[in-house]
């Protein structure tokens, strides 16, 4: 499990919308950083080398050097403990109380059906 300071890191680089635009383009496959680079025409190298690095340790890239390459991998699994500890529950609560009130519903439209026969 996740530590609140690993998913601050988490939520923090996820809080920049050209870091989710990276991981956006990593989610397909692996790119190199000049792939990536090119996929951000209006920032320069050093702007895209900085978000990745920020992805990096949120743990949200992994590089892996091939020869003179950088392939960054997405890595899903931060993302993954933000839903099981923050999502999760809450949409499982908000799910109760929807069956909840739909129960109520139509045991009142029920009602309504045998006082109107």
């Amino acid at each position: 499990m996740s530590t609140d300071t690993e998913l601050d890191a988490v939520f923090k680089a996820l809080a920049n919308p050209v870091r989710r635009a990276i991981c956006d383009a990593l989610r397909p496959r692996p790119l190199t950083t000049k792939q990536v680079c090119g996929a951000f025409e209006d920032l320069d190298r050093t702007t895209v080398m900085m978000h990745l690095r920020v992805l990096e340790r949120a743990g949200l890239v992994v590089p892996v050097r091939k020869g003179r390459e950088r392939f960054n991998h997405l890595d899903a699994m931060p993302i993954q403990a933000i839903h099981d500890r923050w999502i999760g529950p809450h949409a499982a609560h908000a799910a109760r109380g929807l069956a909840r009130l739909k129960t109520e519903l139509e045991a009142a439209d029920d009602k309504q059906k045998l006082a109107a026969d």
